[in-house]
Order: structure tokens, then C-alpha cells, then sequence
């Protein structure tokens, strides 16, 4: 699991926001096959905080999913990751 709060640089209205935010989800989905939601901070105009699921049958490919999504949110969106946190679990 991937939970980040972003801090948005370029966005003036709540619109602004959500065309941004729609954005990042939806290659996050194409891109890396995450599940991805807002999950709070909805009425900032400044943050937004995603949440993002992959499963995997291997531990070291679903973390480097989930931190080549976070390097290609900072690459290619006007955002500052102002808090990242990954979480894996492994049932066996």
C-alpha cells in the first residue's frame, strides 16, 4: 500500500485540483495496475492525500511498483510529495 500527501503547486480552484488529481489516479491505474483513491483532504485547495493498493506474489516487485509510482508523480505532475509512506504485508 502506498499513502501520499501531496502538496499542490498549481492549483487555484477546486477543479484545478480535481483535473490534476484525476490525472495522477488515473496513469497511476494505467501505468502501474494500482487502485487509487483520494482518500481525505478533498476541500484543500493546497493537499491532496492518496492512497494506492497493488498485490503482488512478490514483495520486492509490488514495492518497486509502488516506488516507481511515486518517482513518476514527482517527475511528470506539478506536486511536492510532502509525505510518503509505503506498507507491504506478506501471508504465507
Amino acid at each position: 500500500m502506498l499513502h501520499m500527501v501531496l502538496k499542490l503547486k498549481e492549483t487555484s480552484t477546486l477543479k484545478d485540483k480535481r483535473r490534476v488529481i484525476l490525472g495522477i489516479k488515473d496513469k497511476l491505474h494505467h501505468r502501474y495496475r494500482l487502485s487509487c483513491a483520494e482518500v481525505d483532504l478533498q476541500d484543500s485547495l493546497s493537499f491532496a492525500e492518496l492512497g494506492a493498493a497493488l498485490v503482488s506474489n512478490s514483495p520486492e516487485f509490488g514495492e518497486k511498483v509502488l516506488r516507481d509510482a511515486v518517482v513518476f508523480i514527482e517527475d511528470h505532475y506539478p506536486v511536492e510529495m510532502y509525505d510518503v509512506q509505503t506498507h507491504s504485508e506478506v501471508y504465507g
